[in-house]
């Protein structure tokens, strides 16, 4: 059994890693600033503090637990905030990462595993699906604050021996996804539908997005915790699926309730982003398991329940 730090382990994709590694029977500790994670989320067995990464205080959670590992997903997600204000992004995504950085060297952590993005660091790619190795070009301060502290995590491998693995994700969607705030398109459109409003599609909709459900980025870190490997992975399916297919594929699983409508296309947004996930299978015995077909069911599922509880 290992005692674990998950930091934003309130919000989509942290609290269902709590879950697995709760599961497998690890020493679960939650900090959450509880801005876009939710106490619904929150697995019982787990320790939960309340706490902003930024906070000095974080040391003496530190100093008390000695953790053995540290999953760092807390972040300002949302690109269109990162653009509205770079500098609350990059305070949060880069100094509140090198704080938890810090601690790791300080109070003797063997491996960060760091939630990072491959649909905002690559930029718009000549090579699709697009490998790790391809330049990092972000085009969102949100992907520069993502590449900037990978470089720190290498940093502190390379100097003072903190083991890492860094994943970079697709779209990630799946149950618990936050519907407001920094949410998905699926998680959008879905709720949209459910409440009788109607989903806007951005442009044409032929935006592509390499959507992958939550439970296979799930067994990607549990895959990352134990390997003894320090890399970077892309997590991914390869698959580009545009936003026309998505809406679809929630419609027809809502009984075609609403209507196909098209809005403005946002100013500078990516118009591919497919990751070539090739590298994790090789290395780790990794790929995805979750067809889009059944992922947005489920998806649906989940929110369909949790509407009809409330």
């Amino acid at each position: 059994m290992s005692k674990i730090l998950v930091t934003g382990g309130a919000g989509f994709i942290g609290s269902h890693i709590v879950d697995a590694l709760i599961t497998q029977g690890d020493d679960v500790v939650i900090v959450d600033n509880l801005v876009t994670g939710k106490k619904e989320n929150i697995n019982p067995r787990a320790k939960f503090v309340e706490m902003d990464i930024n906070d000095p205080a974080i040391k003496n959670l530190f100093a008390t637990e000695k953790f053995d590992f540290v999953f760092h997903l807390a972040a300002q997600m949302d690109v269109r905030k990162s653009v509205e204000n770079p500098i609350f992004d990059a305070q949060t995504n880069i100094l509140g990462g090198i704080n938890i950085l810090e601690n790791c060297k300080n109070f003797g952590v063997k491996k960060i595993i760091f939630s990072s993005t491959g649909g905002a660091t690559y930029g718009e790619a000549d090579i699709v699906p697009t490998p790790e190795d391809y330049p990092q070009w972000p085009l969102s301060p949100y992907g520069i604050s993502k590449v900037a502290f990978e470089k720190y995590v290498f940093y502190y491998h390379q100097v003072f021996g903190l083991k890492y693995v860094i994943l970079r994700y697709g779209n990630i969607y799946g149950p618990r996804q936050n519907a407001q705030g920094e949410a998905g398109v699926v998680a959008i459109f879905i709720n949209k539908i459910l409440h009788g409003d109607q989903p806007i599609i951005n442009g044409d909709g032929r935006q592509t997005r390499d959507y992958i459900f939550v439970a296979d980025v799930v067994r990607a870190n549990l895959l990352a915790l134990k390997t003894e490997r320090v890399d970077i992975y892309n997590i991914g399916t390869g698959v580009q699926t545009d936003v026309n297919e998505i809406f679809n594929l929630i419609n027809a699983n809502l009984n075609n309730q609403a209507k196909e409508i098209h809005g403005e296309g946002k100013l500078g947004e990516q118009r591919v982003s497919c990751l070539d996930a090739s590298k994790i299978k090789r290395d780790l015995g990794w790929e995805p398991e979750v067809s889009i077909d059944l992922g947005i069911k489920q998806t649906v599922e989940w929110f369909r329940n949790r509407l009809s509880q409330i």
